[in-house]
């Protein structure tokens, strides 16, 4: 019968059994290891000398070791060494062993713990803002309503029937388009000497780029506007429910305008004041002051999404269209709706745009049509047809003369006002989005925003300039002023600005 050592797997001179783990053992091996350990390197119990259990076997011959030599010297020290070889690897296997289970038992508590942070961080932020938007706001203007209760916050439902358009909004309107309409007649067709010209616009190149104007969880910004007054100021809305007010000399924000309860997809900064207007999906439209940050009116004229926002040159009253097929305008000062007119062929609204006198206005379909309405008299007065697909943006020129529309065909059409036909097209590539389109402030310059950003001179048609820098579609475009800067801004999270090194 062969025996092995559960040590060193050699046949063992002087076997012995251990009553704990019933392993074989040589002799010397096991009682080194229990003097300095003092368990059965098998079960791991405890173990000493004296329970050893010596097995009778026959003695190994071995031939007699040569006399006056130290051969026999040098094996006895070869043997220990061996035996304390085999020791050690024994223990470390084993220490090889216990290392890996308990790595393998932290790994899985490291996944775990960083799985409950991430959803810790994503409940922290999403409170964060459902707290923003139902804080209270000092100042909010409530507007008196007997019939309705106010919301919490202080802000008040706004009435769905309409308080009319009296005699002294009409006259207001009125004057203001008389006004408008001197001050274009005197200018004439003069251009301003302040205004870039063309070889200069030519030679634009990208001046500066902000992503951290939204956050980059959803990213996107879908709406851009620049104070008139003060064209530093630039006003941004994004798919993060928050509007953003950017100062491009300081590089600052300014202010970060969070009450939307989804993505802000129209903004106007209002040109003499430090007021700001937004729109969303969410239904409503917001009056924001820009030093406070905070609402002070909440507008809610439409029932579904709202598409389209214009300021109506006195700066008192705004114009909002929705997917509830209706066009609203409403006052600012007061959050009074005045009118809300139904579209009679029952389509969604996408956009609008009130004409510099403010008397007319047009407004964009989901159908491919534009419709122009007087206000004064709520009637449709004129209708465009000619596109295909919604109608994504309009734009009058600063003459009253021209209206330009695209819409999700790749291409602008031109129309004029006063022999209500297209003139031009500007056709564009095959699969070109275009998602805005803005004159600058003179009429001479014409801007696209969408697969790239093009700006394009008037009368002649011209493209002058394709910035391309944008990584994903722009959504917005808007000159500063005299055209000596012009901003961009795209769903790559980015506003960009160009202009002269």
């Amino acid at each position: 019968m062969a025996l092995c050592c559960a040590i060193s797997n050699e046949v063992p001179e002087h076997p012995v059994i251990s009553p704990s783990s019933g392993a074989i053992f040589e002799r010397r091996i096991i009682e080194k290891y229990i003097i300095e350990n003092g368990i059965d390197p098998i079960s791991g119990k405890e173990l000493t000398v004296e329970e050893l259990i010596e097995i009778k076997t026959p003695p190994i011959v071995k031939p007699k070791p040569p006399s006056a030599t130290s051969i026999p010297a040098t094996l006895k020290l070869l043997q220990d060494e061996w035996d304390a070889v085999m020791l050690y690897s024994f223990t470390q296997r084993q220490q090889l062993q216990t290392a890996r289970q308990e790595l393998s038992h932290a790994l899985y508590q490291h996944d775990a713990a960083c799985r409950v942070i991430a959803r810790l961080n994503k409940e922290v932020t999403a409170a964060r803002e459902a707290l923003a938007t139902l804080k209270p706001q000092a100042g909010i203007t409530t507007v008196p309503q007997p019939a309705l209760a106010a919301e919490a916050a202080g802000i008040a439902n706004q009435p769905t029937e309409q308080a009319g358009m009296s005699a002294e909004v009409i006259q207001k309107l009125q004057e203001k388009a008389t006004v408008l309409t001197l001050e274009r007649k005197k200018r004439g067709r003069t251009v301003p000497e302040e205004l870039v010209s063309q070889d200069d616009l030519r030679a634009f190149r990208t001046l500066a780029s902000h992503p951290g104007l939204h956050s980059a969880s959803v990213p996107g910004i879908l709406a851009l506007d620049i104070h008139a007054s003060d064209t530093s100021k630039i006003l941004t809305g994004g798919n993060d429910r928050n509007a953003t007010v950017f100062n491009k000399d300081t590089e600052q924000v300014v202010a970060i305008l969070k009450g939307h309860t989804k993505k802000v997809t129209r903004v106007i900064y209002h040109p003499d004041e430090d007021l700001v207007i937004t729109a969303s999906p969410d239904s409503t439209i917001r009056i924001w002051n820009v030093p406070t940050s905070q609402t002070t009116l909440l507008l809610r004229a439409h029932d579904a999404a709202v598409t389209g926002l214009s300021l109506h040159p006195t700066g008192d009253y705004v114009l909002s269209t929705s997917e509830d097929q209706h066009w609203a305008f409403s006052d600012i000062r007061t959050g009074r709706l005045l009118t809300k007119v139904a579209d009679q062929a029952n389509v969604a609204l996408t956009t609008a745009q009130f004409h510099p006198d403010g008397l007319i206005f047009g407004t964009g379909t989901a159908n491919s049509e534009i419709k122009i309405w007087d206000l004064k008299e709520q009637a449709n007065v004129a209708n465009f047809t000619g596109h295909s697909g919604a109608i994504t943006s309009i734009s009058f020129s600063e003459n009253g003369y021209y209206l330009a529309t695209a819409a999700d065909d790749a291409c602008v059409k031109l129309w004029d006002l006063r022999k209500l036909k297209n003139f031009r097209t500007l056709q564009l590539d095959e699969g070109y989005q275009i998602k805005d389109l803005c004159f600058d402030q003179s009429g001479t310059y014409l801007a696209i925003a969408g697969t790239d950003v093009r700006i394009y001179l008037c009368k002649q048609w011209q493209e002058l300039k394709v910035f391309n820098d944008h990584t994903a579609a722009a959504t917005g475009v808007r000159f500063g002023r005299h055209a000596h800067y012009i901003a961009s801004t795209s769903m790559d999270r980015t506003l960009k600005l160009y202009g002269l090194e």
